[in-house]
């Protein structure tokens, strides 16, 4: 089982970094683009458009990968004083509440947006048009990982609650060394174990 957590995690970090690329290409547009709007007088009229696509491709591919490392938003203020099992028994009743209907949602209703698109071929309204249905695709693709990486953290939580602490995850690199800075401070989260490296944790589930 341990081993199938984990290869969802590794799926989603390496959607994740290879999507990350999106922030040099977007880089290298912009780039460009100023370079031949102000020096060569050559602007390009679909040049935002494919900007703000493929900004919200990197949006959306980041979310199965952020919430593989634990990384979204929580008002730690309480949870982070909780045993590991008050903390799985709550992340649990939010993933089914909450996580579940909202992300099958979004999947659900991203396939329809992009199938709509699809048949009518639709276009950007521009001087220079390009095609927008090859975007709406990545919003039913995203929300199918997120969905995915969703189930491996109920399964998370459940082993939680089964032995008392939380099943190691796949690591990854940090902007800081968190887990230091939280040693020095003393603020380790309880029951939360340090990111041990693949061959430490698998098989142990």
């Amino acid at each position: 089982m341990q081993k199938l957590l984990l290869a969802v995690d590794r799926l989603s970090t390496w959607l994740g970094q290879l999507f990350a690329w999106a922030i040099v290409v977007l880089t290298v547009m912009v780039s460009w683009e100023v370079f031949s709007r102000y020096v060569l007088g050559n602007p390009h009229g679909w040049m935002l458009d494919v900007q703000i696509m493929l900004y919200g491709v990197l949006f959306m591919m980041a979310g199965a990968y952020t919430l593989s490392k634990n990384g979204h938003v929580r008002g730690d203020v309480l949870y982070g004083f909780f045993r590991p099992r008050t903390q799985a028994w709550s992340d649990l009743v939010l993933y089914v509440l909450f996580f579940l209907p909202g992300v099958v949602a979004l999947t659900w209703a991203g396939w329809t947006y992009f199938n709509e698109s699809l048949a009518i071929r639709e276009q950007t309204f521009n001087a220079d048009p390009i095609p927008v249905y090859p975007f709406k695709f990545f919003i039913p693709l995203a929300g199918a990982i997120l969905l995915l990486q969703g189930i491996v953290e109920i399964v998370r939580c459940i082993v939680c609650i089964r032995d008392g602490q939380w099943p190691a995850r796949i690591g990854d690199v940090e902007e800081v060394d968190v887990d230091k800075i939280k040693a020095m401070v003393g603020k380790n989260e309880p029951g939360r174990p340090l990111v041990a490296p693949p061959a430490e944790s698998e098989g142990k589930l």
